[in-house]
């Protein structure tokens, strides 16, 4: 039994004013030849099939194309909704879908059973058994109960996510049982997830999701599949050092910090018998060409001449490091890309972070910081370098986050939405009549922290990443604690303890046991 794991297609994206829809033909062109070539038996899509709930029609067009060419190569299938999937726009050709040797899973199902779906082979043999988990939405899931409190919430969406998790996995082993009594083979169990794993790393393009006020999976609640195929971390890695927790990623760059890795899909192969799989990976091509250029000036110039020739118009990022301010940066660099087949989407000034930190932080006072930038200053005096030591670090913010958030909810105080004061590619917005885009110029003034984000408003349900498309506003943030009353002792108490944070045992006050209490 042969599965390509693949995911984050991003079907509809518009990248810096820039179309993706050449490159997602492309792409979709290529797996094709591939599930024809090694003769795959399923492709699993582990979520965000679109870029948003509302796709572009030539956006549903690919999709359908891939659909059907699936089906002509007799091919199974298996397409999970993503945090950017519309649970509507996906259902609506679902039972279409179905005759075409096609399951769509757009939300969880109120009957488990339907999400567990045995996959044939070739020779329409039962192959494996997917245990298909979408996008978990926590309507979807729990029933919210007046008077919890943070720390209950997260507790209970986490304990529903798992209790799902081995619910469907339950139903997938009795299945693997009969089948096993009936024709002697013991199939694979496979099962999927679109979230954010403890530890794993992410990309600018990723847009962290809070299932309510749960900021991380466990990797040690997942079943005991024997896949577990994830998305919505665009970055192909491992989970928690297990071989058999894979992000695939996404297959095209989403934003330029991506051209860092190779993009790919996995080939997962069972022989009949046994079912651990034998995992390979299938590099995807670069259908666009991209870089990324950083340096000063003769920097940049001479990156550019190390640019490969190609017939395509290369893409650019472009990030200019230099102590003085230009005011003709723009007009410089293009006098540099002039004679070359680029086109810059992206021009950004950088200056040394380290300066600009430690300029910052003199000018600072306690009463020009909240809690959260005082206890992210603590933080970063620390070393979290290891997979464990990140996923101590997620665990330690997510508990302060969520006994400062208990506190407010006691003493009547408002929290509102924290944004952090960082440095985003800015979006690129062309002139419906002009032929030739722009490069947006971004000033580090604008905001400080570049390339350094500390955010936490994720944690209580907003994002804490953004896309190239979303510039954040370059006003300086409202006051993050606007007090409703005089603040009682209570939240006085947590105030004056965060700004004391370093003369504490910061791992001793939110650190947390086996039970996961802090």
């Amino acid at each position: 039994m042969r599965i390509l794991h693949t995911s984050d297609w991003h079907l509809g994206q518009h990248f810096i004013g820039k179309s993706r829809q050449n490159e997602h033909q492309k792409f979709i062109s290529w797996l094709i030849d591939k599930v024809e070539g090694y003769q795959i038996d399923a492709v699993v899509i582990a979520g965000d099939i679109f870029d948003t709930g509302t796709p572009p029609s030539y956006a549903r067009e690919l999709y359908n194309q891939f659909v059907v060419e699936i089906n002509k190569l007799n091919c199974r299938a298996v397409i999970l909704a993503g945090n950017h999937d519309s649970v509507a726009t996906l259902s609506e050709s679902k039972a279409l879908l179905a005759y075409m040797n096609t399951d769509v899973v757009a939300n969880v199902s109120e009957q488990p059973e339907h999400q567990v779906i045995l996959l044939n082979d070739r020779k329409d043999q039962p192959g494996a058994i997917i245990c298909a988990v979408p996008f978990v939405r926590p309507r979807d899931v729990i029933s919210s109960q007046a008077g919890q409190s943070a720390i209950d919430k997260s507790q209970e969406l986490g304990k529903a996510i798992y209790e799902h998790y081995q619910q469907l996995f339950k139903i997938a082993e009795d299945q693997q049982k009969f089948i096993e009594k009936e024709t002697g083979k013991k199939l694979p169990i496979i099962a999927t997830g679109h979230l954010t794993a403890m530890g794993v790393k992410t990309t600018e393009s990723v847009r962290d999701i809070y299932i309510g006020t749960l900021e991380a999976f466990p990797a040690n609640h997942f079943p005991q599949a024997d896949y577990i195929a994830l998305g919505h971390i665009h970055r192909p890695q491992t989970v928690a050092k297990s071989e058999h927790i894979r992000y695939c990623g996404s297959p095209i760059p989403l934003s330029f910090d991506e051209l860092k890795w190779q993009k790919q899909v996995l080939m997962v192969e069972f022989s009949e018998l046994d079912t651990v799989p034998e995992i390979t990976s299938l590099p995807i091509p670069l259908f666009q060409p991209m870089a990324l250029l950083k340096g000063n000036l003769q920097q940049i110039a001479a990156q550019l001449d190390q640019l490969d020739d190609n017939e395509q118009t290369v893409w650019l990022s472009v990030e200019v490091e230099t102590d003085d301010y230009l005011s003709d940066l723009q007009n410089r660099v293009e006098s540099l890309v002039a004679e070359s087949n680029v086109e810059v989407l992206l021009l950004k000034r950088a200056r040394n972070q380290r300066k600009q930190q430690i300029e910052r932080k003199q000018k600072e006072t306690l009463a020009e910081l909240n809690p959260f930038e005082v206890f992210e200053r603590r933080l970063a005096q620390e070393q979290f370098e290891s997979d464990e030591q990140q996923e101590r670090l997620q665990v330690i913010r997510q508990n302060f986050a969520e006994i400062t958030t208990e506190v407010a909810e006691e003493q009547g105080i408002t929290l509102s939405k924290y944004i952090a004061e960082s440095e985003p590619e800015s979006a690129l917005v062309s002139e419906p009549e002009k032929q030739t885009t722009q490069p947006a110029v971004q000033e580090p003034d604008a905001h400080p922290d570049a390339e350094e984000s500390i955010a936490q408003e994720g944690l209580f349900g907003f994002e804490k990443g953004r896309t190239e498309q979303e510039a954040l506003p370059t006003h300086k943030p409202e006051k993050k604690f606007a007090t409703k009353k005089p603040a009682p002792d209570k939240a006085s108490m947590v105030d004056e303890a965060v700004h004391s944070v370093d003369q504490t045992d910061l791992f001793a006050m939110f650190d947390t046991d086996q039970e996961g209490q802090p």
